[in-house]
């Protein structure tokens, strides 16, 4: 069994578990980036052209930080969904909704992969890509909840810039917390979060 949250060995890259967690990551960012705006769209901020949304091109919702955080941590992020809150009959509370719709989207997909390797099992056969699947969409959707409930809840559209801002600098304090995380073998943070991740995944696995 892979460890869980499951992190690339760089020194020792196993071809199967590489192809695997590239595709789990595609995975991840286009079901958490396509959930939130599934879930804007029908809270009420709906949009004429959604081609902007709704590509269903995970290359395109990569971000550059939540990519890095991927090969570092074991969850990521994907680009910043565009909602517009003034759209929403109830600002706060729906805005709330749609960005936890990506981690609770990154669940769903845990439950669906797990059911996948369920069924595999059934037959004597493991199935690594999915349990890798599994594994990260589990770690996104723990890590990213809390992120999620603050950005829903970040100073509105005119500020932007600042939001931005603050976007990059919360982004770049992340990735640089795992990284010293996985260069000094202390954990800062996973040393909390981490047992949940693997607590959630033996109950869903069953």
């Amino acid at each position: 069994m892979i460890s869980i949250p499951f992190k690339l060995d760089f020194l020792n890259l196993a071809p199967d578990y590489t192809v695997s967690f590239f595709a789990a990551i595609l995975v991840a960012v286009i079901v958490n980036a396509e959930g939130q705006a599934f879930a804007a769209t029908m809270l009420g901020d709906a949009r004429q052209d959604s081609k902007d949304r709704f590509h269903f091109n995970a290359f395109l919702h990569l971000d550059v930080w939540g990519t890095i955080c991927f090969f570092i941590a074991g969850f990521g992020w994907s680009k910043a969904v565009d909602i517009r809150a003034d759209k929403f009959s109830h600002p706060v509370l729906f805005m709330i909704l749609s960005r936890l719709a990506g981690p609770l989207s990154n669940l769903l997909m845990a439950s669906i992969a797990s059911s996948i390797v369920w069924l595999m099992g059934r037959f004597g056969v493991e199935d690594r890509v999915f349990i890798v699947v599994m594994s990260v969409n589990l770690a996104s959707a723990v890590y990213l909840i809390l992120p999620s409930l603050i950005s829903a809840l970040f100073p509105k559209s005119e500020d932007q810039q600042r939001k931005l801002l603050f976007h990059h600098i919360g982004s770049m304090l992340v990735v640089a917390v795992f990284l010293a995380e996985r260069i000094s073998g202390i954990k800062f943070i996973s040393q909390f979060i981490d047992p949940v991740i693997e607590t959630l995944f033996r109950l869903i696995l069953g």
